[in-house]
């Protein structure tokens, strides 16, 4: 938390608008108190939610000096009454619905928010806290709200320049929002820099910085591969593609505003101010390394479906592809030979449902414990022998599937869980044996 304030005070000039995360944890934590009160646990339900409690009490009586008696003190503890209200009304029958969830995981940026502002107060920075639920307006997809725009942009435009141009800097919630009802909604897991990134595009600002605890995109994950570098420089496509296929940096949505509007994303590192992270900009810088970055995915389930009924034949596809609609589960990777296909899930989800439904169209062969390996890097459709570079480096490790083609960034192919580590610093070994100083530090 004070580092946080630091970097918004050295930043004060600039007019920032701040988004907050959750204190570590809380999301996941609150989301057990449900689960466990749901299930007619209440005392036990009771108790984790006194454990959140007083870990927040704690931190903010370190940030604020006499917080007992403060205002920030009196609107925590009533945050934790509506909390136990709220995980009293789940003992009822069928009152543990997503439209409850998103009202309790809401807490935990209420409360980080309430803190950091109060925070900021003290070290006599202008600070206001806003409500971003009565600013970002969503659809009434609990759990996962779609943003609605454009009445998210009028809301923008009309609260927070007044505030910034008062000299004051606004605090506002990540991840959650509300339907055009006012009801609670959240924008899925890691929204939060989802959030800022679509305030940040509806109110045009300079430049969108996302605060981690990591210095940057990195080359590899650094806990498998020790030696992985960070990007100075990545194009937009790169780093959605990295942050689809498993790089934890970055929420796959979180870059969309900011592409509409050609607005530069940092992703810098709390823990080190002066760093220069990760610049994501529209257009890629030439590099003499083909391969930005080597992401990957785990814990995947792979599922082959053949019949010869797909021989010659219109619309296979499309009742294949119908059953993982109808179950609501997206596919990450296909390939297709003439009388089978082959995809992967990421996880088994209705798993025993969707086999069901697809025998009835074909023979179904499913594999658990795959990992998707992607390898990143820009035009690398057109790059030749980058494949063949790839599995020679790879080639003690079996590649049940590949996709190619699909986009002109990425290779992907699929290997067995146990496999990932060996692979990737193989890879990397290969492809970033010598650096282009301009592009990787």
């Amino acid at each position: 938390m004070r580092q946080a304030a630091g970097i918004v005070g050295e930043r004060r000039h600039r007019a920032p608008v701040v988004v907050l995360s959750a204190m570590a944890k809380t999301t996941d934590r609150l989301l057990e108190c449900a689960r466990v009160a749901a299930g007619s646990h209440f005392e036990e339900a009771s108790r984790l939610l006194q454990e959140i409690r007083k870990d927040h009490l704690a931190t903010a009586a370190d940030c604020i000096k006499a917080f007992t008696v403060s205002p920030e003190a009196r609107e925590i503890e009533r945050h934790f009454t509506d909390l136990q209200r709220l995980l009293q009304t789940l003992r009822l029958p069928g009152k543990r619905s997503p439209r409850s969830l998103d009202a309790i995981a809401s807490y935990g940026e209420r409360l980080s928010t309430l803190i950091f502002t109060g925070l900021l107060k003290q070290e006599g920075i202008a600070a206001q806290l806003m409500d971003s639920r009565e600013l970002i307006r969503t659809g009434s997809e609990f759990t996962r709200a779609t943003p609605d725009l454009s009445a998210t942009e009028t809301r923008l435009r009309g609260a927070i320049p007044p505030v910034c141009r008062a000299g004051r800097i606004p605090v506002l919630q990540g991840f959650i929002g509300s339907d055009d009802r006012g009801v609670t909604t959240t924008l899925g897991r890691n929204g939060s820099d989802f959030s800022a990134a679509i305030v940040g595009a509806l109110l045009d600002v300079e430049e969108i910085q996302i605060w981690t605890d990591v210095p940057g995109i990195l080359t590899a994950d650094p806990t498998l591969v020790p030696q992985a570098r960070k990007i100075k420089t990545i194009s937009f496509s790169e780093a959605a593609e990295l942050a689809y296929f498993g790089a934890k940096v970055l929420h796959p949505s979180t870059l969309l505003p900011a592409v509409k509007k050609n607005i530069p994303v940092y992703v810098l590192n709390s823990r080190d101010p002066g760093g220069s992270g990760t610049r994501i900009t529209a257009q890629c810088q030439s590099s003499r390394n083909p391969i930005k970055s080597i992401a990957y995915k785990e814990g995947l389930v792979m599922i082959n479906v053949s019949s010869t009924r797909m021989l010659m034949a219109h619309g296979f596809l499309r009742r294949l592809f119908e059953i993982f609609e109808r179950h609501e589960r997206p596919v990450d990777m296909v390939a297709t030979s003439e009388v089978s296909v082959s995809l992967t899930l990421d996880s088994a989800e209705n798993l025993d449902a969707i086999v069901e439904d697809l025998s009835q169209i074909g023979e179904v062969q499913v594999a658990r414990n795959k990992a998707i390996i992607c390898l990143v890097g820009e035009n690398l459709k057109f790059t030749p022998g980058i494949a063949a570079r790839a599995f020679s480096a790879i080639d003690t490790v079996n590649i049940q599937m590949i996709s190619q083609g699909a986009s002109i960034i990425n290779l992907g192919f699929v290997i067995d869980e146990d496999r990932i580590s060996e692979a990737v610093n193989r890879l990397h070994d290969h492809f970033f044996s010598d650096p282009d100083p301009e592009i990787f530090e």
